[in-house]
């Protein structure tokens, strides 16, 4: 029988293909039981490199709707709606938190810009209905303002210097 923090050494493992939460209580059972013999190693090893894959993905995609929104606010500043700054906000702090928590992914950002720019570009275009080639074809924000909790972008068309939203 299984019990959440503990197998019995003639219990049947489910295998990981048939039921995952099952195989992973399982095997964090086995492992706080010290029976390394029993654990399932391939997939074991896969499920803890896939972990840091889904926080590149995260930030990749936290990256790309920051950019978004920073794109909007500055192209659209006529038409701001109100949760824009506060997903600006939002993203911002996840992303530092990811880092905070992983520290080797502080680079990630600036390695995914310019990938993360073009699918914001992208979108920003979708959104707002405006012609792509309105807005710069490469990024025209450093990963250090990006990420920055107080930059905001000049809207397009104000006089010098930061604009109204900030």
């Amino acid at each position: 029988m299984f019990h959440m923090n503990r197998i019995f050494r003639h219990s049947h493992l489910t295998p990981y293909e048939a039921d995952y939460a099952q195989w992973c209580a399982e095997q964090g059972a086995l492992l706080r039981e010290g029976r390394l013999s029993d654990l399932d190693r391939e997939n074991l090893a896969e499920e803890i490199e896939s972990l840091g894959r889904s926080d590149k993905r995260e930030i990749e995609s936290r990256l790309k709707v920051l950019l978004v929104h920073l794109l909007k606010l500055q192209f659209q500043a006529k038409q701001v709606k109100e949760g824009w700054r506060s997903t600006v906000v939002e993203q911002r702090r996840r992303i530092r938190k990811l880092i905070k928590e992983s520290p080797s992914l502080r680079s990630y950002p600036m390695q995914v810009l310019a990938e993360e720019y073009e699918y914001a570009r992208s979108d920003a275009a979708g959104e707002t209905g405006l012609p792509a080639r309105v807005f710069p074809e490469n990024c025209p924000y450093d990963i250090d303002d990006i990420l920055d909790l107080d930059f905001y972008p000049q809207a397009v068309g104000s006089a010098g210097g930061q604009s109204d939203l900030a």
